[in-house]
């Protein structure tokens, strides 16, 4: 994988500084002008080419996503009491200005009895400018630091993520999203990739949903993994993404049981294949973990516990995750939109301390120190 982030870095610098080379600048090694011209068209064609390469990918990314945000939310109506608001903005607001390229469409449920409380979120931004503060942040990024990225820079950007927060202390809550961004520096080429996983938060470990769950996500990812274009794709080292991603220092333990994370994947049609495949077995993880365990009774005691890891999740969202501090970068951020992924209710308790050899001891032990499921 480093050897192949290595190459990508090579190829991503050797492209944004092509046009650095002008006529004047290789005159010493060219004794005609024809030679530097040729050179510069050709930079100018390379760029046209990959620019025409990666925005039809965008287009029929953005509408994979908007197919998908629909059926997602009429799968989980199907098994829930409640429906999903429908708040839409940008270019999906009704008699929107025509002209209007971007947009989002936040669907939130509440209260029902499955999901005490979701969120299923769509985001198309395109032809955005970068702020000093999101600029910086892509900059500084581990596989970034070639791109010269910098503030007016224009983007796009089009996402899907969710978070249902269950009502049950005995089902986890399942965090998932997908994402494609790129970027059109004002020298050199437009350069995109793809993120994304998906993981769950338990409350109450029952061993065979946590091994299943990770078993579909192994699978999955096993499929593409000998294919010279998804050659990022390693189960085992996006699972160690995840546990270090979902990671509070200052508790020292982690925000659940994983599940599997990636950043920085080319973004190319074969790893929109793989990327569009992780986001099909959303709902097939996490339904046949509903199926066994939303019905089973729970106690008030366990339901506090709910409350107290929750308080832990907030934590993370408010201090390290990165979407959220991106997301609050803007001038002018939809607040509640980013913050809809915090879950419903939850709690803090000075210096709470948990039984030896309990439920809840054996589940901070993980969180401690996570363990390999498959």
């Amino acid at each position: 994988m480093k050897v192949l982030l290595t190459s990508i870095l090579f190829c991503v610098y050797f492209f944004v500084n092509v046009d650095s080379f002008t006529p004047a600048a290789l005159s010493s090694h060219f004794s005609t002008s024809i030679k530097s011209t040729s050179t510069d068209e050709s930079a100018t064609q390379m760029k046209e080419e990959k620019n025409n390469e990666l925005l039809p990918l965008f287009e029929d990314f953005s509408s994979f996503l908007q197919k998908k945000q629909k059926e997602i939310i009429a799968d989980i109506e199907n098994i829930d009491s409640e429906k999903f608001s429908n708040d839409r903005w940008g270019m999906f607001e009704e008699d929107c200005d025509p002209s209007l390229k971007s947009g989002g469409i936040t669907r939130v449920i509440q209260g029902g009895k499955v999901v005490e409380k979701g969120a299923c979120s769509l985001t198309l931004l395109r032809g955005g400018k970068l702020t000093a503060e999101r600029a910086a942040s892509i900059q500084g990024r581990q596989g970034k630091d070639a791109i010269s990225v910098k503030e007016g820079d224009e983007y796009y950007a089009a996402a899907l993520s969710m978070v249902l927060h269950t009502r049950s202390p005995l089902v986890p809550t399942f965090r998932s999203d997908v994402r494609v961004f790129m970027v059109k520096p004002s020298e050199g080429d437009m350069v995109a990739w793809f993120g994304g996983g998906s993981d769950l938060t338990p409350y109450y470990l029952f061993d065979e949903d946590i091994v299943s769950f990770h078993q579909k996500l192994k699978a999955l990812c096993d499929e593409y993994k000998d294919d010279d274009e998804c050659n990022m794709v390693d189960y085992h080292e996006m699972k160690e993404l995840c546990d270090e991603y979902f990671y509070l220092p200052a508790r020292d333990e982690h925000r659940g049981v994983g599940g599997m994370f990636f950043d920085d994947m080319p973004a190319t049609a074969k790893t929109m294949q793989f990327v569009q495949a992780v986001t099909d077995n959303w709902m097939p993880s996490w339904f046949p973990i509903v199926d066994k365990r939303n019905d089973l009774e729970f106690t008030e005691q366990q339901r506090q516990w709910q409350l107290l890891r929750r308080g832990r999740y907030l934590e993370f969202n408010l201090l390290y995750d990165r979407g959220v501090k991106f997301g609050l970068a803007n001038k002018n951020p939809r607040v509640e939109g980013v913050m809809v992924s915090a879950p419903p209710l939850i709690a803090w308790e000075y210096n709470h301390k948990i039984e030896e050899g309990s439920e809840e001891d054996r589940l901070m032990k993980i969180l401690k120190k996570p363990i390999d499921w498959v």
